[in-house]
């Protein structure tokens, strides 16, 4: 017989429901949903307080997520994955990557796979997918795979890799902290790794072989909103170039880059040569062929500055209006370096006038004429006295150069902050608040924009998931609900027992939140576990592993949203390929489960 449950426990399910609904419909942002919930509660318990509390104690459950290590430990992790991303550290996988497709689009495929589950590992899932994201497009833009048919793939693979270690996701963080403030052991980084990686070897298949078959091609035929600048590439003495030929370095170079006029014989050092290519694809070359797109001596003078300012140097795109005095200028006549310090990379000329007469100047520069867009690198003060004194339009926000110079010393951060929580040498928490710190004191993540790299969003939700799970327990209404729960699944194996919680958090996950199931299931997975006689510790890894069975709805996690409108993704997209991924997983999951702890 199960007793009835408390007002508090009524009224607590209550609030989680009410919660559960505000996502899903998706009406109020999470960010107002998440507010809301910590209000009611802090609210309800200070005129209605649980037995034996004072008002006050309910303030207390209600704020504490703020303040929870669980919280201070994802917010470390974003800090060090951002200081990944930044510095550039995570580039030369991505260079590998691209390699590996020019070889073999399948093959590529394979490798891109297993590289994201593995970044995502270590790494929060976010970073890595807006790494990989771009190359993907890049690569389909280049005549590769369709990005529709790659990017739903890729990002499974890296659900399904984050889900591998208690640090790959702030949900797996969120599962463990609240099943040891249940009382139940402190779970390793690679505590549970094994049961992972050989599930997702049985998915691996389907990721590869079969998702980019049940996806259509989404392609666009032209593709044009990407500019194409001129600029002219120095050759340095140390140059790639440097007495090579033309047919030496074709194969090097993106597919994006072409050659106006180019030299018969051999390339001299201190040849200007003219080329074309987008933004991206002038960068490869420099980096491949190692010339540069703007005189050296205007480069040093913008890393000195840079570095004497303490500021970031920046790209953006500016387009030339009718008042400006560039008109008619070329680049070597116009004074830009002098006057501003900024350098030009290169000019975009609009196609309606590419028809015009007398485009280039005697010495075979390009003529600057109203409608060109300018790409320009330097401080973002300098960029602004440019574009108000020659009156320029900022067309595109600015994009920080990578900081390429720290890259090393952002991932030994990363490295040893992991390194020192998976040996057990020191918690999670306390790591990676040292490794975040010491980003910030190396200049690898600078303070002031400490913003990009934490999520509102996240904050606020972790804390309402927080205060969430706590008023569930401690109103009774978790061990309510894992009695009714247990009534059900006490006739079944225990393997079935483990789907049946995999695939209800898996329900929760796909149309509410990650995190507000996980801290809703673990309390009622401990209880449970305790009704039922069986160890709570697979209980709780059920939980977990259903929170990150997100496959099968855009709205199930933020990475799915990120990869919408690249991929031209409708919501079908979604439940077609994600429904039997997660059908597979909660099966292979569950039963190695019950083979692991021999139940």
């Amino acid at each position: 017989m199960i007793d009835e449950p408390s007002y508090h426990a009524i009224a607590a399910m209550a609030v989680t429901v009410a919660m559960f609904i505000g996502f899903a419909r998706g009406r109020l942002s999470v960010e107002i949903v998440s507010l809301l919930t910590i209000a009611v509660i802090a609210v309800g318990l200070y005129f209605f307080p649980l037995e034996g509390d004072n008002p006050t104690d309910g303030l207390t459950l209600a704020f504490a997520g703020f303040g929870h290590y669980a919280l201070i430990t994802i917010c470390a992790l974003m800090i060090m994955g951002r200081g990944l991303v930044v510095t550039g550290a995570l580039e030369p996988a991505a260079r590998f990557l691209e390699q590996v497709f020019k070889f073999n689009l399948q093959l590529g495929l394979l490798v891109s796979l297993l590289l994201a589950f593995f970044l995502s590992m270590a790494v929060n899932d976010t970073p890595v997918l807006v790494l990989l994201l771009p190359i993907f497009v890049a690569l389909a833009a280049k005549g590769g795979m369709p990005a529709s048919k790659t990017l739903i793939p890729l990002n499974a693979a890296v659900l399904i890799g984050g889900m591998a270690t208690t640090i790959g996701t702030s949900t797996n963080i969120l599962v463990t902290s609240i099943a040891v403030d249940l009382g139940q052991p402190q779970m390793s980084v690679f505590h549970y790794t094994p049961i992972v990686l050989i599930a997702a070897l049985v998915a691996l298949p389907y990721l590869w072989l079969v998702m980019p078959r049940l996806l259509d091609d989404n392609s666009v035929e032209a593709d044009g909103n990407r500019r194409l600048f001129h600029t002219r590439l120095r050759v340095g003495s140390d140059s790639e170039l440097t007495g090579a030929k033309m047919a030496d370095i074709r194969d090097k170079l993106p597919a994006a880059i072409t050659f106006h006029d180019p030299p018969v014989g051999e390339f001299q050092p201190q040849q200007r040569l003219h080329i074309s290519g987008t933004h991206e694809a002038l960068e490869d070359a420099t980096r491949v062929l190692k010339g540069e797109l703007a005189p050296s001596w205007v480069l040093d003078r913008i890393k000195r500055t840079a570095s004497a300012r303490k500021q970031d140097v920046v790209v953006v795109e500016m387009t030339v209006t009718a008042d400006s005095r560039l008109i008619t200028r070329t680049l070597p006549s116009s004074g830009i370096a002098d006057l501003y310090s900024v350098a030009i990379l290169g000019i975009h000329r609009p196609d309606r006038l590419l028809g015009e007469k007398d485009q280039y100047s005697g010495g075979g520069d390009l003529r600057i004429s109203e409608g060109d867009v300018l790409l320009v690198m330097g401080l973002n003060d300098d960029i602004q006295s440019f574009a108000r004194n020659d009156s320029l339009l900022l067309l595109e926000g600015a994009r920080e150069l990578p900081r390429r110079s720290k890259a090393v010393l952002s991932a030994v951060i990363m490295g040893v902050s992991i390194a020192l929580a998976s040996f057990g040498f020191l918690p999670i928490a306390i790591s990676a608040l040292a490794g975040a710190i010491l980003m910030f004191v190396t200049g690898c993540v600078k303070f002031d924009r400490v913003g990009r790299a934490l999520s509102a969003k996240v904050i606020v939700l972790v804390a309402a998931s927080i205060a969430i799970g706590r008023i569930i327990l401690e109103s009774g209404a978790a061990d309510w609900l894992g009695s009714v729960m247990s009534l059900g699944l006490s006739y079944l194996p225990p393997a079935l027992v483990l789907a049946a919680i995999m695939a209800f958090v898996t329900l929760l996950t796909n149309f509410a939140s990650n995190a507000t199931a996980a801290t809703v299931g673990t309390p009622i997975a401990v209880s449970i576990a305790m009704q039922l006689g069986l160890p709570p510790e697979p209980l709780i890894l059920a939980v977990l592993f259903g929170c990150n069975l997100c496959y099968a709805t855009p709205i199930a996690y933020q990475t799915n949203m990120l990869i919408m409108a690249e991929g031209s993704y409708e919501f079908g997209d979604y439940i077609r390929t994600g429904v039997p991924l997660v059908a597979l997983m909660v099966t292979t999951l569950s039963v190695l489960l019950v083979l692991w702890y021999g139940l």
